[in-house]
């Protein structure tokens, strides 16, 4: 199958030789997985390894393709992507999930990220950075910026109605936020207000890898899957 236009292979020494990304798309549109196919198809590094049109076959799908990375769609007719997707993140060592959707602020999508999706798509995304984004979280990499993360999360909860009374969600995260040692809460509030590591590295006086280390560390004891589920958590705290 001929390469799309502006995708490329990965870069590497001569003499590398991994094992493609295995991929799983899920969508109750033939043509969208059709489409997604003939994008990471033609590419060595990236293997569609099988397809499935609705969230109620996932688990099927898991056991038959033991994908790396799920492209799951958010709106299907029986189980939606949401439902799979948390019963997926739920399960030992589940696969990454990449949600796509029509909508880049839908608090469905909110909510897929809460649950540990690695970060979402939209349909229209252009190839070559759909392409970028299955890698980046093949790697282990979110591929939502915090930044991008902070307008969803913005746009969401403006649309809700006030809260009154104590709030379980801001309570749980001052807790678990709390735990953190000073060091590690600067960089989750950095994290929370959309800094890049390069960034957090310059305010904090740190290098870039020992950014990572923290932001590592950070995953660890939150027991979160993602840089994004620590924005997100910052957020719930009020603290960005």
């Amino acid at each position: 199958m001929a390469a799309v236009a502006g995708v490329t292979g990965p870069a590497g020494g001569a003499g590398e030789a991994t094992a493609p990304v295995r991929v799983l798309i899920v969508d109750d549109d033939a043509l969208v997985r059709a489409g997604l196919s003939m994008i990471l198809g033609g590419l060595p590094d990236l293997r569609v390894v099988g397809e499935a049109a609705d969230g109620g076959e996932v688990p099927a799908a898991i056991a038959a393709y033991a994908p790396d990375v799920v492209l799951m769609d958010i709106r299907m007719p029986r189980v939606d992507g949401l439902t799979a997707t948390e019963a997926l993140r739920a399960r030992p060592h589940p696969p990454e999930v990449l949600v796509l959707t029509t909508f880049d602020a839908d608090e469905q999508v909110l909510r897929a990220l809460r649950a540990g999706a690695a970060g979402f798509l939209l349909k229209d995304t252009p190839p070559a950075e759909i392409v970028r984004a299955v890698r980046r979280v093949a790697a282990g990499e979110a591929t939502l910026s915090p930044t991008v993360t902070r307008t969803l999360i913005d746009h969401v909860t403006a649309a809700a109605p006030g809260r009154t009374g104590p709030d379980p969600r801001r309570e749980r995260a001052l807790r678990l936020l709390d735990g953190l040692s000073e060091r590690e809460r600067q960089v989750a509030v950095a994290l929370g207000q959309g800094r890049s590591n390069a960034e957090i590295a310059g305010e904090l006086f740190m290098s870039v890898a020992t950014v990572k280390a923290y932001v590592s560390r950070l995953l660890t004891r939150l027991d979160l899957n993602n840089r994004v589920q620590v924005a997100l958590l910052v957020h719930d705290a009020d603290l960005a």
